[in-house]
């Protein structure tokens, strides 16, 4: 059962709908990616600024590209969120009142905190700045929900390794906003609190620094005295203890259901492709589901063009109860990509039938190539002669972001991107 006041679905014109929609929140790790995430359907963005976040190898924002993507933002109804979620050393200190103020007046609706100082600091000094508690704090709970609803929170947004009956209790039991990981990678510890990148590296996982331990190769030893004594033989795969990524595709029914208010999409430092492609998805999945739930059926064609994306192998990780052995990767690295993100539409003729587009990777004349975009339903065709933008013709794209022009056959838009299959 869940809240009262949660009300999920109603019955208009004989058939049930969704009314309680949930927002699908996808990562932006610079202005380019927010604009894209926005146009192929994001209802919200989650950003880094150059401080306090803990993605210090994305591009991040500067103050006044936060603003201009607020400013984008706002003119499709969508939210930006900042990270702030660092767990604050004495240094980070001096400017954190400044840095939330200046958050504030820019306009974004809300900041992901994990840090009580940071929580509180924006409580006191900019107090029109929601406060989402990140997903560093391992939020399992009802009763840790419930104690940061009683400090001010809007929203909690809850631990990777949350089960479904785990949120149902937590919905049931506390009135506040729950924002949940739906795709992404996973963290083979709780979310930043993995110290081998520090021990190993010095880059502390806590402060924007992780440098992915888990993903690499190990061989075992066994120390008997001095000496180190293999656990393995040569032509045995090197170990590693990376957990698959997560993929919850199937799960949106349950989750709508379950009362779940925010969708996210975790890769701030992925490619603008990849976050075009699994948004698009998402939002088809979540639409389709809202408009009929009870004759709702999950397209093969959506599972498929999630692997036209940079993904490594998926699971359903703990959503479904606890994971096994099956949800990790071991001595393998293997990403399930079938296509490569090959070129950005800038504009289209339709007298001419001319797109003009932006290299994005190699492709030559004779190439089958697939377009898509939130206009358009996805169409491949083959590439015919290829010029530049003086007209001259070529015998290839080949140089990265080179702006070519060719003839496609069915009305593209900017924005919309074309890619090949590997």
């Amino acid at each position: 059962m869940l809240l009262k006041n949660d009300k999920i679905s109603e019955v208009i014109n004989g058939k049930r709908v969704i009314v309680k929609k949930p927002e699908l929140l996808a990562p932006a790790g610079n202005l380019e990616k927010l604009k894209i995430a926005v146009h192929y359907g994001a209802d919200a963005v989650f950003i880094g600024g150059q401080e306090y976040s803990l993605r210090a190898n994305a591009d991040n924002f500067t103050l006044e590209e936060i603003a201009e993507g607020v400013r984008f933002a706002n003119q499709y109804g969508a939210k930006v969120y900042v990270t702030a979620n660092i767990y604050a050393h004495n240094e980070n200190i001096p400017g954190l009142e400044e840095y939330l103020q200046a958050l504030e007046q820019a306009g974004v609706h809300g900041i992901i905190v994990a840090d009580p100082l940071i929580i509180e600091t924006a409580r006191r000094v900019a107090p029109k700045l929601e406060v989402h508690l990140s997903t560093q704090q391992s939020m399992a709970n009802w009763k840790a929900v419930q104690f940061w609803k009683e400090e001010g929170l809007e929203r909690v947004v809850l631990a990777r390794e949350t089960t479904a009956e785990e949120i149902r209790e937590i919905k049931e039991k506390v009135d506040i906003e729950i924002e949940a990981f739906i795709h992404g990678a996973m963290c083979s510890a709780y979310s930043g609190r993995c110290v081998l990148s520090n021990h190993m590296t010095a880059r502390d996982s806590n402060r924007g620094g992780c440098c992915q331990s888990c993903r690499w190769d190990y061989d075992l030893y066994q120390l008997e005295g001095d000496k180190e004594i293999p656990l393995f033989d040569e032509n045995d795969a090197p170990f590693a203890m990376s957990a698959k990524d997560l993929n919850l595709i199937r799960a949106i029914p349950t989750m709508i259901e379950l009362g779940v208010d925010s969708l996210k999409i975790e890769g701030r430092m992925k490619s603008i492709h990849y976050v075009a492609t699994v948004v698009s998805v998402y939002r088809k999945v979540i639409d389709a589901y809202c408009a009929d739930p009870d004759n709702f059926v999950i397209r093969e064609e959506w599972i498929k063009e999630l692997d036209k994306c940079a993904n490594r192998d998926t699971a359903p990780s703990f959503f479904e109860g606890m994971p096994g052995y099956t949800d990790h990767m071991y001595g393998s690295h293997s990403r399930k990509t079938s296509h490569e993100f090959a070129g950005l539409v800038l504009e289209y003729d339709k007298e001419t039938k001319i797109v003009t587009l932006q290299q994005r990777n190699f492709f030559k004349p004779g190439d089958e190539v697939e377009f898509f975009g939130p206009e358009i339903e996805n169409f491949t065709q083959v590439v015919e002669k290829i010029w530049d933008e003086d007209g001259n013709e070529l015998d290839a794209a080949r140089h990265p972001l080179q702006i070519v022009k060719f003839k496609v056959e069915r009305e593209v838009f900017p924005y919309n991107m074309m890619r090949k299959e590997i």
